[in-house]
């Protein structure tokens, strides 16, 4: 049992650390231009210098929920992390981290929101480039996406014995 919940705790730190570099990173989605390799995450538009991201009005709305959600998204999973650790020591033997699996499904719907959102709107809309694809961070998400539904069911079902 003790594997079983350090096993999930590396997989939840390993999950927040990607989160956050999701988040963070520039590299969404990646095309060519004459000047070289463009990418756009986001928050910014990168060449060889990073400019801010040149958003169409009628998706600026779309951007901002999406920025939202992953920010939402990395919250909800350090609350988790922090809830399981507490629960871990507090609760009695045989009670379930019923919170803690229900934050981290929070964190799950936060993520598959702000990635549905994103690939809807801006998949393949690279005006300024030519031949656009996903970057490592997109990627990255919907890993993040995957392990947080993973690690939210197992809190659910997960007793310490």
């Amino acid at each position: 049992m003790l594997v079983l919940l350090a096993g999930i705790f590396v997989v939840h730190i390993a999950t927040v650390i990607m989160l956050f570099v999701s988040t963070i990173a520039n590299v969404w989605m990646v095309g060519s231009s004459n000047f070289g390799m463009i990418s756009t995450g986001l928050w910014l538009l990168c060449n060889k210098t990073c400019t801010q991201l040149p958003v169409r009005s009628q998706d600026e709305a779309s951007l901002k929920a999406v920025q939202a959600f992953m920010i939402l998204s990395i919250i909800f999973s350090v609350v988790a992390l922090v809830l399981f650790i507490m629960q871990l020591f507090t609760l009695e033997k045989g009670k379930r981290f019923y919170m803690t699996g229900a934050v981290m499904l929070v964190c799950w719907m936060c993520i598959l929101i702000a990635v549905s959102i994103y690939t809807a709107r801006f998949t393949g809309t690279m005006w300024y480039s030519t031949n656009p694809h996903h970057g490592y961070c997109f990627i990255l998400a919907w890993i993040c996406f995957c392990f947080s539904f993973i690690i939210g069911i197992l809190y659910l079902v997960l007793r310490k014995k």
